[in-house]
């Protein structure tokens, strides 16, 4: 059940590296998602500057697989996002379009949960975590869908069901367990500032839904799982129209 896990007892020493860039992802997200909270367009096309900037500068010393991996999760992401949003409704950003900058946070907020469960501390508590993580998550569903929550969420009860599937079957639970603590943190902060709003029935299903879902995180599991399946295929398609460039300029 927890083949995919890594070994207990292991010597996985710290990178000081992976902890500062988590540290920084957090920090920034917070800050940009409260500033967007009450901030004009123009900020927002800011903040997106900022953010692939960011973006850039934090994929420089990673090896070209994980940037293509962020690359394609990044796009698969965003396309999810305008079906998810303006087209579906069933979360709304402030001025009704994805902000420009949320393609960009969508890279960073992936790379963060990859670095997050490569980190030492993550990989040498990884047993501990994902009991935390499914505790904590399982009881926040559970609230959602008692009689005492203000609003109901059936539609996190039903994500968190599928993270748990993930996180114990799947092929990249520490990527899991570091996507649980970004994509809470930020919908956390997101909702709080009032810079998006989850409806309260899911219109393709007709289920309720919080504000945010408690089980949210699993979103980044098909994320992840489309991101290492197209990275490859991605990098090998880049590398052969950059030889077909440098031969066209050659000859």
């Amino acid at each position: 059940m927890l083949r995919h896990f890594p070994e207990v007892g292991g010597n996985y020493p710290d990178h000081k590296r992976d902890y500062i860039l988590a540290a920084f992802t957090f920090v920034i997200t917070g800050i940009c998602l409260t500033i967007d909270g009450s901030g004009s367009r123009e900020m927002q096309w800011a903040l997106a500057f900022c953010g692939y900037l960011f973006l850039a500068f934090l994929l420089k010393n990673e090896s070209k697989l994980l940037r293509a991996q962020v690359v394609v999760a990044l796009l698969f992401a965003t396309v999810g996002e305008i079906f998810a949003s303006p087209y579906m409704q069933g979360y709304i950003y402030r001025f009704g379009s994805v902000p420009p900058y949320v393609p960009a946070g969508h890279g960073m907020v992936y790379l963060t949960a990859v670095v997050l469960g490569r980190s030492g501390f993550f990989l040498r508590h990884a047993r501990r975590i994902a009991l935390f993580t499914v505790v904590t998550c399982g009881l926040w569903s559970l609230w959602g869908i008692s009689p005492f929550a203000a609003r109901s969420d059936q539609i996190g009860a039903i994500l968190f069901c599928f993270y748990v599937l993930c996180l114990f079957k799947g092929k990249s639970p520490m990527v899991y367990l570091g996507a649980f603590f970004i994509t809470t943190w930020l919908e956390l902060v997101g909702t709080g500032a009032g810079t998006w709003a989850w409806a309260e029935v899911d219109p393709a299903s007709g289920l309720t839904q919080g504000n945010p879902p408690s089980g949210v995180a699993a979103w980044y599991c098909l994320v992840d799982a489309v991101a290492m399946a197209g990275a490859a295929p991605a990098l090998r398609l880049y590398e052969k129209l950059t030889d077909a460039w440098k031969n066209r300029v050659a000859a």
